[in-house]
């Protein structure tokens, strides 16, 4: 006789499209010949410069009411979809304005855009070998927004990206040590 047992477990996450868990948008590049668009107090995050706290070149409010280039807060989610950097993905550290060249995304929820920014990176190797073709090196907001990322709860994504986080902190502990120690 096979016995039964009561056994929760957990439903599967749902699929959903990147773009419908998240608002996404790219920005511009104001007019490279107009001095007056360029040397403001506007951080000017190019795809480089994702994963940083400061910016190479910064934009005047000028600059930015004259191009296309969008506006991005500290906390979002930015995706590198040009060249070298195609696929490369970070939390914005800074507020400030994106080139046409990063995909901003913003799931309005902390825990969301780490969950979002962690499978990214975890995806990389899979996005970037489907779709970077013939050597081109580059990806479009309309193939990231179509991707199906597995849908946990709001209270398993908060868990997943406080991990991932602690983990981050830990090695940049360790390297930090490692260059003191180093010294």
């Amino acid at each position: 006789m096979i016995r039964q047992t009561s056994r929760k477990y957990a439903s599967a996450w749902e699929q959903r499209k990147l773009g419908e868990l998240a608002l996404t948008y790219s920005g511009g590049t104001p007019s490279a010949g107009n001095s007056a668009y360029y040397g403001g107090e506007i951080p000017f995050i190019r795809s480089a410069e994702i994963d940083c706290d400061s910016t190479e070149l910064s934009l005047t409010v000028a600059g930015l009411n004259n191009s296309s280039a969008k506006l991005v807060d500290k906390g979002m989610v930015l995706y590198a979809m040009y060249g070298a950097t195609s696929g490369e993905v970070a939390i914005s550290k800074i507020k400030g304005a994106i080139n046409q060249a990063i995909l901003a995304m913003d799931a309005s929820d902390m825990a969301a855009n780490r969950f979002i920014a962690y499978w990214l990176r975890r995806q990389k190797k899979s996005i970037t070998e489907t779709f970077l073709q013939g050597g081109q090196g580059n990806l479009s907001g309309a193939i990231i927004k179509e991707l199906g990322i597995p849908q946990p709860s709001l209270d398993e994504q908060r868990q997943i990206g406080s991990f991932f986080s602690n983990l981050d902190d830990l090695i940049t502990l360790h390297q930090r040590k490692r260059l003191w120690f180093a010294k």
